[in-house]
């Protein structure tokens, strides 16, 4: 029995490019669409308060990591000595979570008990 070799593939077909006045009305027009995109979730990086860390220490850490003036610094450490907590700045997630983590292990190489964290905004 005589087996015959594969028939290679066709070659596909080009298109087709009709004239603009040729075409008799079933062209397909695509429009561009803008894109519409969201701004970033933006998250605020609290320091909560405790009963030990010295407010020297947090005026400095927040002068240090949220680059703010010392009359600034002092004023968020009265909001977070007085209310609990206070927001420190605003930023992407990833800074964010960076600043939590450097205030965190400043911290903790003085020996201080401080807690920050970050939240998202809404």
């Amino acid at each position: 029995m005589a087996t015959q070799p594969p028939k290679p593939p066709a070659p596909p077909k080009a298109p087709v490019i009709k004239p603009d006045g040729a075409s008799g009305g079933d062209s397909v027009v695509l429009e561009r669409r803008p894109q519409k995109t969201k701004p970033p979730q933006m998250f605020q990086v609290v320091l909560l308060n405790d009963d030990y860390t010295p407010m020297e220490f947090v005026v400095e850490v927040i002068q240090e990591f949220f680059n703010k003036d010392r009359e600034t610094a002092t004023q968020i450490m009265l909001k977070i000595h007085l209310d609990g907590k206070g927001v420190c700045g605003v930023f992407s997630k990833d800074v964010a979570s960076t600043k939590v983590d450097q205030v965190t292990e400043a911290a903790r190489k003085n020996g201080h008990p401080l807690q920050c964290v970050c939240e998202p905004i809404e």
